[in-house]
């Protein structure tokens, strides 16, 4: 039976992110990925010369993932996507405040709140966000912030930058940074679609002699004293001294039984929304690249404006309605109605225009985010059982999105690296 150092379950950012810091370090590596392709959520899908992304992505420059993509000599390609933002407010568009002039024009605030959001955002700018108290995002607006319309801004601003619409839910600490870190870095928009991020991790991995097996189901992983036995639907098992999961907290709980792992599965608040993506042969009206819903859970934005991802001329743009995780009852056709209309209202005539599209009724953005009434950190180390970690967009230690997923996976592998040490 064949023996490796570490086995990762799933071939996502966080598969191969652990894979490619354990290869540098001389381990023998082996990815098990169950579908036919690796990316997870990163995959890019083409069509008719248009690079669709899982619904609308964003790199945030001063993220964790931008961090250790440079570490492992990632390359990327893309620009920074900051642009002349809009806002929707009772079915108008309207300026939205990202700057001096933008704030000067806001039909929205009076002349004392413009100068109250003004000190909004040099607090935020300046501010030492280690130091904010363990306290739900709607707490800390309520102390911090008095206006009403400014609140609705600040609260778009948190959706728009951590893809979660769940105030309630949310520690303000990990949202405050995410939002620090946007203005001051912003996000970058990838060329090529970020199925280029995976492809050169892929290549990185088996350079350095990573075994990766896709279509590749993981049945259950069994402990057998220090050693781990990974059983596969074909047959195939191997013997592992350590065990990543890279997956999501109900299939780790299915590939393992352990108390740590079903309490992480059953406490998870997954975040999910309806994606409607775009190819146009032309951005019918080139003024509205970036608009977010003020009074709606609506995001707008023109990928193409900041990364290759189609034919020279035309537009890949994505339209985004956020699911309240406390209320998952909704209708599918009727979101992408919404979002169509919404269409309508920012790009008059796009249907003429239209290329192709991909609709994505339910996807899931993260499995879990740093909650308040999640008060310890998950992983990477799965206690009780010896030698198992997790990685993924929901074991990050308050990193948000893919720099979770990115950043708990280098943590998986930090932490075998140094048992390694230490037993040697």
């Amino acid at each position: 039976m064949e023996k490796v150092d570490v086995a990762i379950i799933g071939g996502g950012l966080a598969g191969l992110t652990s894979a490619n810091y354990l290869a540098k370090e001389g381990k023998n590596v082996t990815i098990f990925e169950k579908s036919n392709h690796l990316g997870g959520r990163s995959m890019t899908n083409k069509q008719n010369g248009a690079l669709f992304n899982i619904g609308a992505h964003a790199l945030y420059a001063g993220g964790e993932a931008m961090t250790i993509f440079k570490e492992l000599g990632v390359d990327i390609s893309g620009k920074n996507a900051f642009v002349q933002t809009h806002g929707l407010w009772k079915n108008k568009v309207v300026p939205f405040a990202t700057g001096f002039g933008s704030l000067l024009k806001s039909q929205l605030f009076s002349w004392s709140e413009k100068i109250q959001f003004t000190h909004l955002i040099i607090q935020i700018w300046t501010m030492n966000v280690d130091k904010v108290k363990t306290v739900s995002l709607s707490d800390w607006a309520e102390k911090e912030i008095k206006s009403p319309m400014i609140r609705h801004h600040f609260y778009t601003l948190c959706r728009t930058t951590t893809y979660t619409y769940a105030p309630n839910l949310q520690q303000a600490r990990p949202v405050l940074r995410q939002l620090q870190r946007t203005l001051k870095t912003g996000v970058i928009y990838i060329d090529g679609g970020w199925e280029t991020i995976v492809t050169d991790l892929r290549n990185k991995a088996k350079s350095l002699g990573v075994k990766i097996k896709c279509h590749s189901n993981v049945e259950r992983v069994e402990e057998e004293h220090s050693l781990k036995t990974i059983h596969c639907a074909s047959g195939e098992t191997i013997k592992a001294e350590n065990v990543i999961m890279a997956v999501p907290p109900a299939e780790a709980c299915r590939l393992v039984e352990n108390p740590f792992l079903s309490l992480w599965k059953e406490q998870a608040v997954p975040i999910t929304a309806t994606c409607l993506d775009l190819c146009l042969s032309h951005l019918p009206n080139p003024d509205h690249q970036f608009v977010v819903g003020l009074d709606q859970p609506i995001l707008f934005t023109n990928e193409s404006r900041a990364a290759n991802v189609c034919n020279t001329g035309n537009a890949v743009v994505h339209l985004v309605k956020y699911h309240n995780p406390t209320c998952q009852d909704y209708d599918p056709l009727a979101n992408k109605e919404e979002l169509e209309k919404v269409m309508d209202l920012l790009h008059p005539g796009w249907r003429n225009t239209l290329i192709t599209q991909q609709f994505l009724p339910k996807i899931t953005i993260v499995h879990d985010f740093p909650r308040v009434d999640r008060h310890e950190p998950i992983g990477p180390e799965v206690s009780s059982t010896q030698g198992l970690y997790v990685a993924g967009d929901w074991a990050g230690h308050e990193e948000l999105l893919a720099d979770g997923a990115v950043a708990s996976a280098k943590l998986a592998a930090m932490y075998i690296l140094e048992k390694g040490k230490v037993l040697v």
